[in-house]
């Protein structure tokens, strides 16, 4: 898929209205995924690329209403979508990119992003900025409904080595850019990367 931004906007943007809908089924991956992050009450935790806001709800329940929940998106109709399925209320909304966050060094202890790492244009340059704004030993969630093959499979395709989030390359990815991977799950019915901010 194509990386910039213009491009990334217009795909997302096309599809925003019927998002919801086509993927209804995903709520409980969603929630589960937010366990496996192990945030606490009182937390802060930004939705790197929060599409309609799927995991809003999940974080703001893990982080309490004390806690701080960000939902930030590069495409104006996804978060439009958000705040017309009344998402908004679990956490704040911000149109902005996530090369480029608007938050300070360590404010967060978690980030979640789901779907983000195929629309990252550099992936180690965004993967830094993510871990630019994570405390030491806070958590990155790289999370997807669907395993590699299957997503594959629905869209057409075959798996293929170069695929960032394949194990072997994800890991020295996350290496390279701050975190280290605690664990990783591949099956149809998940992906999930979880890893950890290091010094």
């Amino acid at each position: 898929m194509a990386h910039d931004h213009t491009q990334v906007r217009e795909f997302f943007g096309a599809r925003a209205a019927g998002w919801d809908t086509r993927f209804a089924g995903d709520g409980p991956a969603y929630a589960a995924a937010v366990a496996d992050l192990g945030l606490r009450p009182g937390g802060a935790v930004l939705d790197a690329g929060c599409g309609t806001g799927r995991a809003l709800a999940p974080l703001r329940a893990a982080v309490g209403p004390y806690g701080t929940v960000l939902g930030l998106d590069l495409t104006p109709e996804m978060l439009a979508e958000a705040v017309r399925a009344g998402r908004g209320r679990s956490g704040r909304l911000l149109l902005a990119d996530v090369a480029r966050l608007p938050l300070r060094p360590r404010s967060l202890d978690a980030v979640f992003g789901a779907g983000l790492i195929s629309h990252l244009p550099r992936p180690v340059e965004n993967l830094r900025e993510l871990a630019r704004v994570v405390r030491t030993g806070g958590r990155l969630a790289l999370f997807h409904p669907l395993g590699r093959a299957a997503l594959a499979a629905r869209q057409g395709r075959r798996i293929t080595d170069d695929d960032l989030r394949a194990e072997n390359r994800l890991r020295p990815l996350l290496a390279d850019s701050g975190w280290r991977l605690e664990s990783y799950t591949d099956e149809d019915s998940r992906f999930l990367a979880l890893a950890v901010r290091q010094d």
